[in-house]
């Protein structure tokens, strides 16, 4: 019999391969909905996906450590380990919403294509949104102790 790893490395560890490889698999599959699938040269479309994979990184990491640290416990994971998840998705949520409206309204760092559907109000794309429901209810289910 293999023996499972438990605890809060573990967990750790599962998270952000999950979040690595949703993030990477995900930036790919939405270029498409940006003005760079159309004006980019193939070099700078792929160096756009990488680079935001590694700020998706960035962000999985961050929320977690800041969700830990506000709703943590010396128990984690056994203990609040939904509530942690709900606060690192709505910290990256959040930040993901608050980047999107930087990048596209303020210092026009990127585009949508008319393709990207739009979320009214908040004028964030439904993709990157999603993408941060999605990906870390994904990667929480698939990391979570036995």
């Amino acid at each position: 019999m293999v023996a499972v790893e438990t605890g809060w490395l573990n967990v750790l560890r599962r998270y952000l391969v999950a979040m690595a490889l949703g993030n990477l698999i995900w930036e790919f599959a939405h270029m498409p909905l940006y003005t760079l699938w159309e004006t980019g040269s193939r070099g700078e479309i792929v160096f756009a996906a990488l680079h935001c994979t590694g700020g998706d990184i960035l962000i999985a990491v961050s929320a977690l450590l800041g969700a830990l640290f506000l709703f943590g416990s010396s128990q984690w994971p056994d203990s609040g380990y939904r509530g942690v998840g709900l606060a690192t998705i709505l910290i990256g949520l959040g930040y993901t919403i608050f980047s999107e409206w930087l990048n596209i309204e303020v210092r026009e760092a990127w585009a949508y294509r008319d393709l990207m559907p739009v979320i009214p109000v908040i004028n964030a794309g439904l993709s990157p949104v999603a993408q941060w429901i999605a990906l870390p209810i994904f990667a929480f289910w698939w990391a979570s102790p036995p």
